[in-house]
């Protein structure tokens, strides 16, 4: 079968180009002519889709062949781009990094990799703030130095003036690479970072729409979105099937009710993990921390994700219905699956503040960044995995977990990766870890998981209404 989608990725020569905020602008420009456009975005970044998501009115999926492995790129790429009238899939890093790891070849899983998959042309975000007839050799490099990545046109961002622009284009003009548009330095139209990055679009509401429109309206009046549109109608057809959840796991009766952390403090997750929880037969439901009080009616398992408990701390703390709630909720032998900011929600305490008290854990902030992918293995039985089980997965984070002093809850290792030693936590039917996974790499997670919840103890199941 073979599928035709027009599609472009956007990439860049380096990280901070701009790349978010152009991808997010052409989805947001796009958007508003009454297209459907489906975003997604390479690696394994959780931010970005959050506004690509809100430009397009449909979820920012992710492709990482580290996370989901190089067979499934583009049957996930299909799945995410039903119905839609064209993709933009914004890059990671410079065009041609991949992933730092002794076990892959250098570029693996890269923007340029990942765009040979999708057989989609590029478009090159130059931060021209800095350069002006330079900017040929820049462009020249990128688009010759692979000849299986195909550099269908550049969008100068930064640009400072109309002779600034005039240069730029006339150097580009004898490379042979066609300028699709010039975005002006605009000083106070950003999105604010922190320690982990961009803030993400859940956490801003009303000011991550605004953001979103006004960087929509920035692209549609500095790029040409009818060039962008033919350049992304060159691609050719792509051959295969979509990716289909339900033919990833085995169903399960009884619907058990899965809850799914969500709300401002958890916005770190990927789609599939929950198309891929309701595929195996579970009721799938949101809970948020920061503002239930008490789990979802019926629930008989819970997920909690990543992003960012820490800035939360004080308020998921003095929500103490729904602690309680899921703390008992794990006294019952419940499946919980936890990983990050999961883990921290978990603990004893994080900077000082009580936590649900499930793991024998503290957990705190902390200046050194942890990033990066791993390749683990799995210690002990859980209701994610048999031990034994090898994943792909990444840790970003700034925080650490240290024993509780005076903890009563037992638990075994949850993973080891590398040469490091034991790392996260088992107990009954809690796993967390700060091990981020992607569950359409490895869907048996899925159908272990929810057959857990489905064997539940009816009395332990009525106990957490």
């Amino acid at each position: 079968m073979s599928t035709r989608i027009p599609r472009i990725v956007v990439a860049a020569p380096s990280s901070n180009a701009g790349k978010t905020s152009i991808t997010t602008g052409l989805v947001a420009a796009l958007t508003a002519r009454g297209l459907t456009v489906s975003p997604h975005k390479v690696g394994p970044d959780y931010i970005d889709p959050g506004y690509h998501g809100l430009a397009a009115g449909r979820p920012g999926r992710n492709l990482d062949k580290w996370l989901v492995g190089d067979d499934r790129i583009t049957p996930l790429f299909l799945h995410g781009a039903r119905g839609a009238d064209v993709a933009v899939v914004e890059g990671v890093m410079g065009l041609f990094d991949g992933a730092a790891h002794a076990s892959v070849e250098p570029g693996y899983g890269s923007t340029a990799q990942v765009a040979a998959h999708l057989q989609a042309p590029v478009v090159l975000v130059v931060d021209a703030a800095s350069q002006a007839r330079s900017v040929a050799a820049l462009v020249h490099g990128f688009a010759t130095f692979d000849p299986t990545v195909r550099i269908g046109g550049v969008v100068l961002n930064r640009v400072g003036s109309d002779r600034h622009e005039a240069i730029l284009r006339e150097a580009l003009g004898a490379a042979g690479v066609p300028v699709l548009g010039a975005v002006r330095r605009i000083e106070d139209l950003h999105t604010p970072s922190r320690h982990l990055g961009l803030v993400p679009a859940a956490e801003r509401s009303a000011e991550a729409v605004r953001t979103v429109r006004a960087l929509g309206a920035v692209v549609e009046s500095s790029v040409d979105l009818d060039a962008v549109l033919r350049l992304a109608r060159t691609a050719p057809d792509l051959s295969g099937e979509a990716w289909d959840p339900a033919a990833e796991v085995t169903r399960v009766e009884g619907r058990p009710v899965v809850a799914v952390a969500g709300g401002p403090a958890f916005t770190f997750g990927y789609a599939e993990t929950a198309e891929l929880l309701a595929a195996a037969g579970a009721e799938v439901v949101t809970v948020d921390p920061l503002r239930d009080d008490a789990l979802p009616e019926g629930t008989r398992a819970l997920v909690v994700g990543g992003g960012f408990p820490e800035v939360h701390a004080s308020a998921l703390s003095a929500n103490v219905g729904l602690r309680t709630a899921i703390a008992e909720l794990a006294r019952s032998g419940a499946p919980i699956a936890a990983e990050c900011a999961g883990l921290l929600y978990l603990s004893q305490e994080l900077d000082g503040e009580p936590m649900c008290g499930v793991l024998p854990t503290t957990t705190a902030m902390h200046p050194r960044l942890t990033l990066g992918y791993r390749a683990a293995v799995a210690l002990t039985d859980s209701v994610l995995a048999p031990a034994g089980t090898r994943v792909r997965g990444h840790e970003f984070h700034r925080t650490t977990a240290g024993p509780a002093a005076g903890a009563t809850p037992a638990a075994s290792p949850a993973w080891q990766w590398n040469a490091d030693g034991p790392e996260g936590f088992v107990s009954d039917g809690v796993h967390a870890s700060y091990l981020h996974l992607n569950w359409a790499g490895s869907p048996g997670m899925a159908s272990r998981f929810v057959a857990a919840a489905a064997r539940l103890p009816e009395r332990a199941h009525h106990a957490h209404r």
